[in-house]
């Protein structure tokens, strides 16, 4: 859905939602380098404690989200609202819990068909 094939423009509004799991609505843009997800997380889910190489930094639009950094036996916590940011090294462990319905932009590099909500199961397509 770009609109200019040189230095492509995309609207969220038209790009199709993706549901990895249950509880989060999901729009991609993959570059080459990096990717970015806008994601709406439903109040209540959970997203169990997971690792990848991708550098990911997370913009939190509106809402509540409580982020679990480490391994699950000794994670530290820390909540987020609207206009706050986390960055996640690559290969650390984290969780997360929508503690009410937040949209975040996710950041990813490098770009990778999968992230920790793929590996965790759900309806891909709708």
């Amino acid at each position: 859905m770009p609109l200019s094939s040189r230095a492509p423009a995309y609207s969220f509004d038209q790009i199709p939602i993706d549901r990895p799991m249950p509880l989060i609505d999901r729009k991609r843009i993959i570059g080459s380098k990096m990717m970015i997800s806008h994601v709406t997380l439903h109040k209540g889910l959970k997203v169990a404690t997971h690792h990848h190489e991708n550098e990911q930094i997370s913009v939190v639009l509106s809402g509540r989200i409580r982020f679990s950094i480490g391994p699950a036996d000794a994670a530290k916590f820390i909540e987020l609202g609207a206009g706050q940011v986390v960055h996640l090294p690559g290969n650390v462990p984290h969780a997360a819990e929508a503690l009410e319905e937040c949209v975040l932009l996710d950041l990813f590099s490098p770009p990778s068909a999968t992230t920790g909500v793929d590996a965790q199961g759900g309806n891909r397509n709708g």
